[in-house]
Formats: structure tokens, sequence, C-alpha cells
């Protein structure tokens, strides 16, 4: 990038490399792996008997999901951290040949496990909501936002596109 002295560089306008759209991913679906590592071990953390822990960690996967389609500007964005955190989850739920679980049959567990799937889910569904094109309006103007028309749709005439030519034969 050239720039005059004393100017800021511009940013590039560019989209980012696949490389890095790929990289973001697999970064959400590692964050939500991790978040599922520490909550398997740090659900039962409570104050009195009410589990804190499980119900602070089942709404921050929830908030990872709705964050994570929000910066990656699509619902897979959302989906990654959720697939991390189910991964993870349930893995260290399931018991071993010995009888030994991460995750035991409490109400901190089934908090944890039960809220935390809950709000996975929701994350996900508000990721493809905030997404979906009836909210955004492009299916009723029969224009997705990156792939231009949908198949079968026709152009709407407005300022940028010009209208039909209605030409008159010369006399």
């Amino acid at each position: 990038m050239d720039s005059a002295p004393g100017q800021q560089p511009r940013p590039s306008a560019e989209p980012d490399g696949p490389l890095v759209v790929i990289g973001g991913y697999v970064l959400l679906l590692l964050l939500g792996a991790l978040q599922g590592l520490v909550g398997c071990f740090q659900y039962s953390r409570a104050l009195g008997s009410f589990p804190v822990a499980a119900v602070i960690f089942a709404v921050l996967i929830g908030v990872t999901c709705v964050l994570g389609a929000w910066g990656m500007g699509k619902p897979l964005g959302g989906l990654m951290p959720a697939v991390g955190w189910f991964i993870t989850s349930f893995v260290l739920a399931m018991s071993t040949p010995g009888g030994s679980v991460v995750i035991t049959n409490t109400a901190a567990g089934k908090w944890y496990l039960f809220g935390g799937s809950a709000c996975a889910v929701a994350g996900v569904v508000l990721g493809f909501a905030r997404q979906s094109p009836a909210r955004t309006g492009a299916s009723r103007r029969g224009v997705l936002r990156p792939g231009g028309l949908r198949p079968g749709a026709h152009p709407v005439p407005g300022p940028a596109s010009p209208q039909p030519d209605a030409r008159k034969p010369d006399l």
C-alpha cells in the first residue's frame, strides 16, 4: 500500500482469504471445546445448593455461539463453538470401563449438560435467525447478498438499474 507522508494507509477492502476464514472457524471450534473442557471440571461450584458455575458455563456457551455467528458474519460461526462444546462435554460425560465419570448425575451435572445444550442450541438458532433472508428482506426483493440473483428471480428496477427500454419506431 502506498500512502503519502503524514497519511494513514487505507485498510484493504478485499475480503479475507479462505485460509483466514477457515482458521477463524477452527479457532471457534477449539474455543467451544476449551469451554467444554473447563466446564466439565468446574461445573460443580455452587453457592449454597445452587449450581452457579453450571449456569454460568451454560450461558457462556450460548453467548459464544451468538458472538461467533456475529463475528464471522455467517451462522456457521455460531455452530462451530457449539460443536466443540458438545463433543467435549458429552465425551467427558460418558463413563469409562471402570465406571468413572467426570460429570456426575447431580443437579449441577444436569444443569451443566442440559442447560448448556439448550443455550448452545439457542445461540445457534439466534445466529441462523440473524442471517436469514426473511430478516434481511433479501427474499422479498429476489436478491441474495453475495451471490446476486436467486435462481428464477428478476431484478427489481431501481435508481441504479436501467429501466426497460420501450422503444418507439422511428417515424
